[in-house]
């Protein structure tokens, strides 16, 4: 795997005894040759799915695939949980604002990824955050009646839900909420999808 302009590459090979070969050639002449030093920390003989490379590594299988690496999947979590915490003071407009610009780009860097169901995963979750925030908004039972009646739900399910007992977490997976707050809802108040615009960058290259 390479990319214009990294100073980083990866060598596969066949058998770990090929890699271990290959890598101390590779640095004897990088070394000795070229005067150049290795970064130990970054270098290692290993199975490709167990590296990461600039963000990616591969998922296991005969038919090797690009997938987001582990801990890159760990940060744009972490990321996306800080601008879609409850305790941020913001409409939820600049909200969604700020979440466009930080995925849009997230989504552009990592398209090259083979695996839609990373991007689709990330929606689901990102929704979720959004749904408990609203719910965590409608702090009475009289306002959760009046805005899940308002969005489709009956009347007996809006009351059912507005007194429930669970967290927000929980209650933002409810199907009552998940009906109120669906895809479309999302979509009409201008929320970037990441599995969208992944597969439109899919079908672009």
């Amino acid at each position: 795997m390479q990319f214009p302009g990294a100073t980083h590459r990866n060598i596969y090979v066949k058998s770990r005894r090929a890699g271990e070969r290959v890598m101390k050639s590779v640095r004897q002449f990088l070394e000795e040759r070229l005067s150049l030093k290795v970064n130990e920390a970054k270098s290692a003989v290993d199975r490709p799915w167990k590296r990461k490379f600039l963000g990616f590594s591969f998922l296991t299988g005969k038919a090797a695939r690009i997938r987001v690496a582990p801990k890159s999947l760990k940060r744009v979590k972490e990321k996306l949980r800080e601008l879609t915490k409850r305790s941020r003071s913001q409409s939820m407009e600049h909200r969604i604002q700020a979440l466009n610009k930080y995925v849009t780009g997230w989504v552009g860097y990592y398209s090259l990824a083979e695996t839609p169901s990373t991007f689709a995963k990330l929606d689901q979750w990102v929704r979720r955050r959004l749904r408990m925030i609203l719910w965590k908004q409608w702090k009475r039972v009289r306002t959760r009646i009046r805005e899940l009646e308002r969005r489709g739900v009956s009347k007996t399910k809006a009351r059912q839900m507005a007194n429930t007992r669970k967290g927000p977490w929980r209650a933002a997976d409810s199907p009552p909420v998940h009906q109120a707050l669906n895809n479309a809802y999302w979509r009409d108040q201008g929320l970037v999808s990441l599995s969208e615009r992944y597969q439109q960058l899919c079908s672009i290259s």
